[in-house]
């Protein structure tokens, strides 16, 4: 097991955005956080990757409890996350934004972009990445410039570039084409495979996706686990499915009568 969680709090004020939620991540797995609109899944990955500090619960990383554990220091003990919202800095090219997270892998973040002009070993990892996610040959493109499916690419990338054992992915496909979540999806995992990624914590909103990728689906609701197994034993759960991903209603009597 490489990701533990047990009975997570954490609240907004009087809010309790999660309520004693617990999971698992096995080595190999890739799992999909699934619920409606205010469940708490951008809540529980804030609370995981140290961004959010849980009220109440533990969290275990490879064994070590990180509770309270910062992103930073998180990141090098190998978990890294993306945005739901693209986190890149649109004034960067896309090689120059790679860089900048292998810099902060090596430990190399004090010094300049200038001055790594020629260090191999920054242009090198960051290249390697570029090419994994097919930015390569678009490396010296400003990032503002992208289109949205290659801005969620350079995100998703610039976690990848980290080198992590486990990525906590937010939304990773949320604001593109269905054609182009399909090429991130494809991505990610060739990318995973080759880079030996341990495991994928995803939140996705698209069931297609969601089925299409998973190993295992975590369903929340009102801030607690709602339903946590194979995708077939998710998708054929009635009450899941009518909370989570919902049912046409029939129309009301009233208006068949007005139709």
């Amino acid at each position: 097991m490489i990701l533990e969680a047990r009975d997570l709090t954490a609240s907004y004020g009087a809010f309790r955005a999660l309520d004693g939620v617990s999971l698992a991540v096995d080595e190999g797995e890739c799992v999909s956080i699934i619920g409606p609109n205010g469940a708490g899944k951008s809540t529980l990955i804030n609370v995981l990757t140290g961004v959010l500090r849980p009220t109440g619960g533990s969290i275990r990383f490879k064994g070590r409890d990180i509770r309270g554990v910062g992103p930073v220091a998180l990141a090098r003990l190998g978990m890294a996350r993306s945005f739901q919202l693209v986190h890149i800095f649109p004034d960067l090219t896309i090689i120059e934004t790679l860089q900048a997270a292998v810099v902060s892998r090596l430990g190399r973040g004090t010094r300049l972009f200038a001055s790594l002009a020629g260090d191999r070993e920054v242009q090198a990892g960051a290249l390697e990445v570029a090419e994994l996610f097919g930015l390569a040959d678009k490396r010296h493109a400003l990032a503002r410039h992208l289109a949205q499916g290659d801005k969620k690419l350079l995100d998703v990338a610039s976690a990848f570039a980290l080198r992590p054992e486990i990525i906590l992915l937010d939304e990773p496909t949320s604001g593109v084409s269905t054609a182009d979540k399909t090429a991130i999806m494809e991505t990610l995992v060739a990318a995973s495979r080759t880079i030996g990624l341990r495991a994928i914590v995803q939140v996705e909103h698209d069931m297609d996706i969601v089925f299409g990728y998973s190993d295992r689906i975590i369903a929340l609701h009102e801030g607690k686990v709602l339903a946590d197994g194979p995708p077939a034993r998710i998708r054929a759960d009635r009450h899941v499915v009518d909370i989570v991903i919902g049912r046409p209603r029939p129309p009301s009597p009233a208006r068949v009568a007005d139709a």
